[in-house]
């Protein structure tokens, strides 16, 4: 799958859907808020459905906005219906680390057949036992374990050694990305998803001299 597109930006979204080079969206609440979503539950709806349209069939991951248990049930089950290609963000434990999220995973993904990313995991364990309660999506906050002073390649190739070894279904998503050299490097330490931000994606297509080249050419051919 390769690389998700990390915004709520719908522009940005329709312009690098265009290209054919995005497998799918994730989002946050902390990016619809920097990507100028208004209006609560009702102008997330509106973006997400929006947005689902333009990259269907592909995924668009939507995070739920409480920790409290049957608050995130409801909620998974409202954003399952906007559209069929939308998957339900829900970190690994509580901002205190409660622990009811493993249990809110399992019943989403085996008793209402809704497609999970589990988000805001920074080890291998995390992602091992989200897995196993069922997670379509393991969100390792790749970019992350690097700002603690930790390689997360590693981290990346235990999870992957893991899923592979249980015969675990979930997809590695790295996340985080803080610049274009992560992207090729998670992946190939084994992520199959790395979330990328817009700016980065034009990075990876853009270089100092391939911009010469492509000058010259057209210099040369005008002359």
């Amino acid at each position: 799958m390769a690389i998700f597109i990390d915004s709520g930006d719908i522009k940005e979204i329709e312009k690098f859907a265009k290209m054919g080079i995005v497998r799918g969206v994730t989002t946050n609440p902390s990016l619809l808020l920097k990507d100028g979503v208004t209006g609560g539950m009702n102008g997330i709806k509106k973006r997400m459905v929006a947005i689902a349209k333009v990259i269907h069939p592909y995924p668009l991951s939507v995070e739920v906005t409480s920790n409290e248990k049957d608050e995130m049930l409801l909620q998974a089950k409202q954003f399952s219906q906007w559209a069929d290609n939308i998957a339900v963000k829900i970190t690994i434990h509580g901002p205190h680390g409660e622990l009811d999220n493993l249990e809110v995973i399992h019943l989403l993904e085996k008793k209402h057949d809704i497609r999970v990313n589990v988000t805001a995991m920074m080890n291998a364990q995390q992602c091992f036992l989200a897995a196993l309660a069922g997670a379509t999506y393991v969100s390792l906050f790749a970019g992350r374990v690097n700002d603690m002073g930790y390689n997360s390649v590693e981290e990346i190739k235990k999870t992957r050694k893991l899923l592979d070894d249980f015969g675990l279904k979930a997809k590695i998503i790295a996340a985080s990305t803080r610049e274009v050299l992560n992207i090729v490097e998670w992946l190939h330490a084994g992520a199959h998803i790395v979330t990328v931000l817009p700016k980065l994606l034009g990075g990876m297509i853009v270089h100092p001299y391939s911009k010469l080249t492509v000058q010259q050419f057209l210099a040369d051919a005008k002359t």
